[in-house]
């Protein structure tokens, strides 16, 4: 038995050795958080709530070597942003997707806060489908490990037992809750990023929060919670589209809204400019206006 264990702990070790592109990237005041090598061309990826400065920022990468880091672009809402270094080529590790991960996998969680490579070990704890963020971002599956993160290891990675990178590690998300941001989303956000600059969001205009609707115009719509418009913002999409106070939104291009996040996911980049249905409740009758979608500052 001890012989086994010898033999899987000296492979854990040669497993966190072989992953290349861990680095430390240093964008706040306390402590240093972590990043990710996304391509040889310098470009690294890392967690948007520990870079709190556009300027100045600085990332040691593997080989000792400190190199001042340009800010590309950040998107809040599902807490990545993306740098650039001027060393190029660099080491990046290798990424895997994760349609073939499953709950009870080995996963490795990796940082360098520090000088050198940190490690915890875990499992898959939940595998999910796509979700929304509070702000309205598309993560494109639920990924949640029991390894141990640190402080310092959001941004770092989250590595399975082949030694490829599945996903960038966050705890700022979910308080209390180590996720994993899959690779499938963090490819989406750097090309993105790296296109423009920025993450498109729709825009509404409108503040709201969920009710449940009367008996009878849950009968009559289908649904028994809408997002009861609270605010109107004078000049909005909303506001030109007709949407009043005390109207009650039920669907979004046809898409049921319950809440807020609903409201928010369907405000997507590529909805700006195009006209939307938004079918409502208005005065106990069901009606529908169109808005043409604006884009958020």
């Amino acid at each position: 038995m001890n012989k086994v264990l010898e033999t899987v702990s000296e492979e854990l070790a040669a497993l966190v050795a072989s992953v290349q592109g861990i680095v430390r990237v240093e964008g706040r005041r306390r402590l240093a958080a972590s990043g990710v090598v996304w391509s040889p061309e310098g470009v690294i990826v890392t967690a948007e709530h520990v870079v709190r400065r556009d300027e100045s920022i600085l990332v040691g990468l593997a080989e000792g070597e400190t190199d001042e880091a340009s800010l590309v672009g950040r998107d809040p809402s599902t807490d990545l942003a993306v740098l650039r270094v001027a060393t190029s080529p660099i080491a990046a590790p290798a990424w895997r997707t994760t349609d073939e991960l499953k709950v009870g996998h080995l996963a490795l969680a990796l940082g360098r806060p520090g000088r050198s490579v940190q490690s915890t070990l875990g499992i898959v704890s939940a595998v999910g489908g796509p979700f929304q963020t509070g702000m309205g971002g598309a993560i494109d599956r639920y990924l949640q490990t029991d390894a141990v993160m640190y402080p310092g290891f959001s941004g770092g990675a989250l590595v399975t037992a082949d030694g490829r990178v599945a996903g960038v590690m966050t705890s700022g998300l979910v308080r209390g809750v180590s996720l994993a941001l899959p690779t499938e989303t963090v490819r989406r956000v750097v090309e993105t990023l790296l296109q423009h600059g920025r993450i498109r969001r729709g825009f509404l205009g409108v503040g709201a929060q969920a009710v449940r609707l009367p008996e009878a115009a849950a009968t009559q719509s289908g649904q028994g919670v809408g997002l009861l418009v609270m605010s109107v913002e004078p000049g909005s999409p909303a506001d030109q589209g007709g949407v009043l106070l005390g109207d009650t939104l039920l669907a979004f291009e046809g898409t049921p809204l319950l809440s807020m996040e609903d409201l928010l996911g369907a405000l997507s980049g590529d909805r700006v400019g195009k006209p939307a249905e938004i079918r409502l409740l208005r005065g106990g009758g069901l009606t529908s206006v169109k808005a043409t979608i604006g884009e958020r500052g």
